[in-house]
């Protein structure tokens, strides 16, 4: 059992930044993977980066630049740093750890609103 707990979440303006954190408690052991997906209401959830065990990463394109994901391993965190935002990124935000294709784990999500 895997928890994850998501915080950082805001109001922010345009242009402005935030910084997401995950703590990761629990048998955290043999990761695999993780990550960041975002979902704005009425759509559809969507992957935003993750991060493998070999400190590989994939951003989705439109957050290329302007987002960074790390780790903090002493603390069991991981972070979104988000820059430059802008009102499409509005959403939820969610933490997710994969084990293994049949594990995995998701937090509760950080709602971020980005005005204009």
């Amino acid at each position: 059992q895997v928890q994850l707990v998501e915080s950082g979440g805001g109001l922010v303006q345009a242009g402005g930044s935030l910084r997401l954190s995950c703590a990761a408690s629990g048998s955290i052991f043999s990761i695999n993977a993780m990550g960041w997906y975002r979902q704005a209401p009425g759509k559809e959830r969507e992957l935003v980066v993750i991060i493998n065990s070999g400190g590989s990463t994939v951003y989705r394109n439109s957050v290329k630049g302007r987002f960074t994901i790390s780790r903090d391993n002493e603390k069991n965190t991981l972070y979104l740093q988000m820059n430059s935002l802008k009102p499409e990124d509005t959403a939820m935000y969610y933490c997710t750890l994969r084990k293994s294709a049949a594990e995995e784990y998701w937090g509760q999500g950080t709602q971020v609103t980005v005005s204009s």
